[in-house]
């Protein structure tokens, strides 16, 4: 017998059986337990989410205006009646086209005017840039009471009730000042040599805004128009108070007609929320590429 293999039963005997190597997870693996806990998570976050939306579709597939309180019956009697009432006996698409004229008007006025605003405050140092941002914030502490006699007063002298530019001005005192935050935030990210190179190559600040600065805060500018539009087309009050003319209506307002003061219509409510849905899930999905983006990159710097 060899001096090695001496050597080797040696340390066998003394250290005892070789053991085999332990295994390490790398950065980001985590352990079977942890993945099935972290699924199980998102699985019933995701059906709490989704729970109230089928419900709700559910709902209107029942033909009668209880079929709320006995929801196991609707399986039996499953209809799309609801649907063809509310498109062809209400005024559904004079409720559309008010909603999308008003909720379109918000987003490119309301847009434009935050882009603006936002953009001044980032690059240019005016007196008072600082407060005037906290006076956009200061705005948004009233509420919805507090602010309805005074803007129907500045509305009706300038004769603009009943009407949709009226409206359009109301949404945007509430989506411009949480757009022009948001949008002031983007612009921080932008390089500043950026500015610098449009002026060396002649172009103005408006021009420098218009054709260099706006292309690269597209992210930016998808948030701002997302938070516009839902919040012109999903509002009550103000629209309640300033359309008069039940043609003018919006959606949301066109909603409330199903309820009165002594009859419920639920099942028309449902179909017609369901409906309701459609215009704004298609104007996210043109833009759910930039929210994420946009929503984020505006906190990477101060």
């Amino acid at each position: 017998m060899s001096t090695t293999t001496v050597a080797t039963s040696a340390a066998v005997s003394d250290d005892g059986p070789a053991q085999s190597p332990r295994t390490f997870r790398g950065r980001g693996e985590r352990s079977l337990a942890a993945s099935l806990a972290s699924h199980g998570i998102l699985i019933a976050g995701s059906v709490i989410a989704l729970f109230p939306i089928v419900w709700l579709v559910f709902l209107s597939l029942g033909p009668d205006k209880d079929d709320y309180l006995h929801p196991g019956g609707i399986w039996k009697k499953m209809t799309l009646d609801n649907y063809s009432f509310v498109l062809q006996h209400t005024s559904f698409f004079d409720w559309l086209k008010s909603s999308l004229i008003v909720s379109l008007g918000t987003t490119v006025l309301g847009v434009l005017v935050a882009a603006s605003t936002g953009y001044a405050v980032s690059r240019m140092r005016f007196p008072g840039y600082r407060k005037f941002m906290w006076v956009l914030l200061v705005t948004q502490m009233f509420p919805v009471a507090v602010l309805m006699v005074p803007m129907y007063q500045i509305l009706s002298d300038l004769g603009l009730i009943d009407n949709y530019l009226g409206l359009i001005l109301v949404y945007c005192s509430t989506a411009v000042p949480y757009c022009a935050w948001l949008l002031k935030g983007y612009f921080d990210t932008i390089p500043f040599e950026i500015d610098e190179a449009g002026r060396v190559d002649g172009l103005s600040p408006f021009g420098t805004f218009a054709r260099l600065i706006l292309p690269l805060a597209k992210p930016g500018l998808a948030v701002a128009a997302f938070y516009s539009f839902i919040t012109a087309f999903g509002e009550v009050a103000f629209a309640t108070t300033f359309m008069l003319d039940d043609q003018k209506y919006t959606l949301a307002v066109g909603l409330q007609t199903f309820v009165s003061e002594h009859d419920a219509q639920r099942n028309l409510m449902a179909a017609t929320a369901v409906l309701i849905a459609i215009p704004v899930s298609a104007f996210f999905y043109l833009v759910q590429k930039n929210l994420v983006t946009g929503l984020t990159a505006g906190g990477t710097k101060g």
